[in-house]
């Protein structure tokens, strides 16, 4: 069976998500998005999505309602609570999503809000996953769609899927990778018949932080391995990893390592 949904999302994944959706004769009823610059908890200033992908196209086309929303205040979302009822959603499907999504909007869908985690939560919950993965020297991976609960990344599990970390991968081919895997689950759970919730065991929930340009800055200190993994997790699309030589920041986007 199919169900009708509503597509919480403002990133290039979003946007391969929606048109899988599409292609495939899921009824996506509205669309809530968040502008190229935004609004975020860890920042004073409006951060830039390097990853934006523009979905009033697709509304456009499907002759749907569009939204933005722009502001960490929940207030904003449910200002959108009745206009939701009223669509009779069965999902809210939240992929690339900066925002907490409240219980009173949570409540609505008879399915619930979902929402896609690229990695095998509980492991890695929070900001920047694959990134994280990758710094770490982790060897796998993964996509996680869940039901989304008030935490971070804590709700029911719905389906997962094992991805593999190679040494020449890096956080381009993972995006890639990550894309396909979730696709395919989040197609395979909107239209199965009867869909199975495993509750998470919270108590092995780590959620790390989210990461700005910022925290690019390599470590000289650190073991070469160390400085290729933190590298290859940086490269193109996001702002790269780098280091101040001669007074001036320069950006590393790969990096080899030679006897």
């Amino acid at each position: 069976m199919n169900r009708d949904v509503i597509l919480f999302g403002c990133t290039k994944l979003s946007e391969e998500i929606l048109v899988s959706l599409i292609k495939n004769e899921v009824k996506v009823k509205a669309i809530f998005s968040i502008p190229r610059d935004f609004n975020i908890s860890y920042s004073k200033e409006k951060v830039t999505n390097t990853n934006y992908a523009d979905l009033s196209i697709y509304a456009k086309q499907l002759n749907i309602p569009y939204h933005e929303v722009d502001s960490t205040d929940k207030n904003k979302i449910t200002n959108y609570r009745q206009h939701i009822i009223d669509l009779s959603p069965d999902i809210i499907l939240a992929v690339g999503w900066y925002y907490m999504i409240p219980k009173l909007i949570r409540e609505i869908p008879t399915e619930g809000a979902w929402g896609i985690h690229a990695s095998l939560l509980p492991d890695y919950a929070g900001g920047a996953p694959l990134v994280w993965a990758i710094i770490n020297g982790e060897t796998k991976t993964g996509v996680t769609l869940f039901r989304m609960e008030s935490g971070v990344d804590d709700g029911d599990i719905i389906d997962q899927e094992v991805l593999s970390i190679n040494e020449d991968d890096n956080i381009r081919t993972m995006i890639e990778k990550t894309a396909k895997a979730s696709k395919k689950i989040i197609l395979n759970s909107i239209t199965k018949n009867k869909i199975d919730y495993k509750p998470q065991e919270k108590s092995k929930i780590k959620v790390f932080p989210q990461r700005s340009p910022d925290d690019g800055e390599i470590d000289w200190t650190w073991n070469i391995n160390r400085i290729k993994d933190f590298v290859r997790a940086q490269t193109k699309p996001y702002p790269g990893a780098w280091t101040i030589i001669n007074n001036k920041k320069v950006i590393l986007w790969d990096i080899s390592i030679e006897e």
